[in-house]
């Protein structure tokens, strides 16, 4: 009975992310960047239509963002989004991490089912956000 109850919760686990990438999926079993800066020079949060939110801090060394980190509430779609911009950011001069749109999240990503799209919005919302913090406290 244990074996069949276990196939049963594979197949719904494979209906359930048949719709997502591999990309997805990785960002959701491994996410990227989790977790707080303490002495950031940037910050945000924001709370989504679905009430999911992100938090994002940023460490920014002339220019470029140097660490970044985020954290978040949500379901898996929420972490991956969270995961994805901050590894897109990494690196970046801020005025490139400004120009990250939602759709360039979502194509990094592969793609997201359309009633979850929201929650690349919210990353890159919350992104945006963080370095404006940072350019609020040095300009």
């Amino acid at each position: 009975m244990e074996d069949q109850w276990e196939k049963l919760i594979r197949e719904i686990e494979g209906e359930i992310w048949q719709d997502f990438s591999e990309t997805v999926k990785e960002h959701v079993r491994n996410p990227k960047n989790v977790g707080q800066i303490k002495d950031a020079d940037g910050y945000a949060y924001l709370q989504g239509q679905c009430g999911d939110s992100i938090q994002i801090w940023v460490k920014v060394k002339e220019g470029i963002i140097e660490d970044i980190k985020f954290w978040t509430d949500g379901c898996g779609t929420t972490i991956a989004s969270g995961s994805m911009i901050t590894e897109l950011a990494r690196g970046k001069k801020l005025e490139e991490a400004l120009s990250i749109t939602p759709l360039i999240l979502l194509e990094a990503m592969g793609g997201l089912p359309e009633d979850s799209e929201h929650c690349a919005i919210l990353a890159t919302n919350t992104l945006h956000e963080a370095i404006k913090d940072y350019q609020r406290k040095n300009h």
